[in-house]
C-alpha cells in the first residue's frame, strides 16, 4: 500500500486531464440531391429511376471506343505525366508518413557503446593505475498514448495515404480526358480541313470558268472578281484549318513524348473520324454516383483526418506518461585485474504536466479546428461541383443528341440545294451570286454537323470524367489497394 500511493497521486492529474478531454468533431455530411434533375444521355428521365442505369466499370471505356490509336495515346500521355508522377511520389510520402506515425506509438530501442581510458587521482595523492572502461547496452524510451494523441496522428496519415491513392487514379483520370479530348479535336480538324480543301477546291473552278467566260465577253468582269474573291477566300480558310491541326499534332506531342513523325504515320493509318463514343450508365441515386469520385473520396478522407489532427493537437495540452529503461554490461580494467559487471534500470515513470507555454498548445488547437472547419467546407463543395459536372454533362448530351437529326438533315438539304443551284449556275439560270450564297449555307451546315459530332464526343469525355473513370473503393493504385477501411473515423 505505501508504494500504491505515491502512483495514485501521480496518475491523478492524468485522470482529472482524461474527464477534461474533448471529443474530436463529428463527421460531416454533403446531402447530395435525391435524385438527378437533368435528362440521361439519349432520353427522358423514368419517375423513379432517372437513368435507368447502375454503376458501370469504366476502367477499360476507352477499349470500347473502336480505336486502338486512342488508347495507344492516353497510355503514352499517362506514363509521361507530370502530374500522375505528382501524385505517385505524394502516395510514397503519405505512406512514409504513415510509417513514421505509427512507429510513435511503439517503444524505441537504441544500442550504445563506449570506451575510455585515463587515470583519476585520488585525493590522498598517491598515483593511480592508468584504467580502461568499455560499456555496451540497449535503451528504451516509451511514451504511453494516454490521451491518444499518437493514435491520432496515425490515424490522419492512414487516412491521408488512402486519398493520396484515390489522388492518383484522378490524376490519370484527367490526363485521359484531356488526351481524349485533343485526339477528338484533331480528328474533327481534319474532317473540317477536308471539307474546307473539297470548297476551296470548288471554288476556284468556279473561278477558272468565270474568268473564261469573262475573257470571252459572256460575263461581267465583276462576276469574274467575285468568283477570284470566293475562291481566295476559301483557299485562305482552308490553309488556316490546316495550321490548326498542326498545333493539334503538336499539342499530342507534348501530351505523349512521341515522336511528331510516329504520331503523323498512325493518324494516317488509323481510321480518319471520330470513332463511335460507348455509352455510360449511371447510377439513379447521385450518392452512389458520387461513391465512383476520388476527389469526393479524398475530400472526405482529408475531413477525417483533419479531425484527428484536432484530436491530437487537444491530447498535446495534457499530461505525458513516458518510460524509459536500459540495460548495459561494462569492464573495467585496471593494472592487470579485470571487472565485468552489468547494470539495468527500468525507469523512470515520467509524468510532465504543462503549466505555461505562451498559449502554444491552445493555438495549435484552434488552428486544428480551422483546417478541419476548412476541410469540411471543401468537401461540401466539392460534392456540388461533382453533382454539377455529372448534370451538365447530362445535359450537353441530351442537346447534342436532340440537335444531331436536325444538323444531319440540314446538311443533307443545303448539300442538294447546291448541288441543283451549281447546275442551273453551269446552264446560265442562275447568277453567280445565288451559287455563292447557296455554296456559304451548305459550307456552314458541314461544318455545324462536324462541330455537333465534336462536342457530343467531348460531352462524353466530360461525363466519364465526372463518374470518376471508372475508380472504386477497393481498386488498387501503384502502391497497392487504394483504399481500406478507415481505422478510426472522426
Amino acid at each position: 500500500m505505501k508504494n500504491v500511493r505515491p502512483i495514485t497521486f501521480a496518475l491523478l492529474p492524468l485522470l482529472i486531464s482524461a474527464c477534461a478531454l474533448q471529443s474530436p468533431p463529428a463527421a460531416v455530411s454533403a446531402s447530395p440531391p435525391a435524385q438527378w434533375f437533368a435528362p440521361p444521355p439519349g432520353g427522358q428521365p423514368v419517375a423513379g429511376l432517372p437513368h435507368q442505369g447502375s454503376l458501370t466499370d469504366l476502367t477499360r471505356w476507352w477499349e470500347q471506343q473502336g480505336d486502338p490509336l486512342l488508347v495507344e495515346l492516353i497510355s503514352a500521355a499517362q506514363a509521361v505525366s507530370p502530374s500522375v508522377a505528382t501524385a505517385r511520389s505524394r502516395i510514397e510520402q503519405s505512406r512514409a508518413s504513415r510509417v513514421a506515425a505509427g512507429a510513435a506509438l511503439l517503444p524505441s530501442l537504441d544500442a550504445a557503446a563506449s570506451v575510455s581510458r585515463g587515470r583519476s587521482q585520488p585525493m590522498t595523492g598517491a598515483t593511480a593505475p592508468v584504467a580502461t572502461t568499455a560499456q555496451a547496452g540497449l535503451q528504451t524510451a516509451w511514451e504511453i498514448d494516454v490521451f491518444g494523441g499518437r493514435r491520432d496522428a496515425r490515424n490522419a496519415a492512414q487516412l491521408r495515404y488512402e486519398g493520396a491513392q484515390a489522388l492518383w487514379h484522378d490524376a490519370r483520370v484527367l490526363v485521359a480526358a484531356e488526351t481524349a479530348n485533343q485526339y477528338y479535336s484533331l480528328r474533327s480538324c481534319e474532317q473540317l480541313l477536308r471539307v474546307a480543301r473539297a470548297d476551296a477546291a470548288s471554288r476556284a473552278e468556279t473561278g477558272r470558268l468565270a474568268q473564261l467566260s469573262a475573257e470571252a465577253g459572256f460575263t461581267a468582269p465583276a462576276t469574274a472578281a467575285l468568283a477570284r474573291a470566293s475562291a481566295a477566300d476559301a483557299n485562305s480558310r482552308a490553309t488556316q484549318q490546316a495550321a490548326l491541326c498542326e498545333l493539334d499534332i503538336k499539342t499530342l506531342v507534348a501530351l505523349t513524348a512521341l515522336q511528331e513523325p510516329d504520331i503523323k504515320s498512325k493518324l494516317a493509318s488509323a481510321p480518319a473520324r471520330i470513332a463511335q463514343v460507348a455509352t455510360i450508365s449511371i447510377a439513379s441515386v447521385p450518392a452512389q454516383a458520387l461513391a465512383q469520385r476520388p476527389d469526393v473520396f479524398n475530400a472526405e478522407r482529408e475531413v477525417a483526418a483533419a479531425s484527428a489532427d484536432v484530436g491530437s493537437a487537444q491530447a498535446a495540452r495534457y499530461p505525458r506518461l513516458t518510460l524509459n529503461g536500459s540495460v548495459a554490461a561494462n569492464r573495467f580494467r585496471s593494472a592487470g585485474v579485470s571487472t565485468d559487471f552489468n547494470t539495468w534500470s527500468v525507469g523512470p515513470l515520467a509524468l510532465s504536466l504543462p503549466l505555461f507555454d505562451g498559449g502554444r498548445r491552445a493555438a495549435d488547437a484552434d488552428a486544428a479546428q480551422a483546417r478541419y472547419e476548412e476541410a469540411a467546407a471543401v468537401y461540401r463543395g466539392r460534392v456540388r461541383q461533382a453533382v454539377r459536372e455529372v448534370e451538365e454533362a447530362l445535359v450537353n448530351l441530351q442537346s447534342t443528341a436532340a440537335r444531331s437529326e436536325d444538323a444531319r438533315v440540314a446538311a443533307e438539304g443545303y448539300r442538294a440545294s447546291f448541288a441543283g443551284t451549281d447546275a442551273l449556275y453551269k446552264n446560265g439560270l442562275a447568277s453567280l451570286v445565288d451559287l455563292e450564297d447557296s455554296r456559304r449555307t451548305q459550307l456552314a451546315a458541314e461544318t455545324g454537323l462536324l462541330s455537333l459530332q465534336r462536342e457530343r464526343a467531348s460531352a462524353w469525355v466530360a461525363l466519364y470524367r465526372a463518374m470518376g473513370g471508372g475508380w472504386t473503393r477497393t481498386l488498387e493504385g501503384p502502391g497497392g489497394p487504394a483504399v481500406a477501411t478507415s481505422t478510426r473515423q472522426p
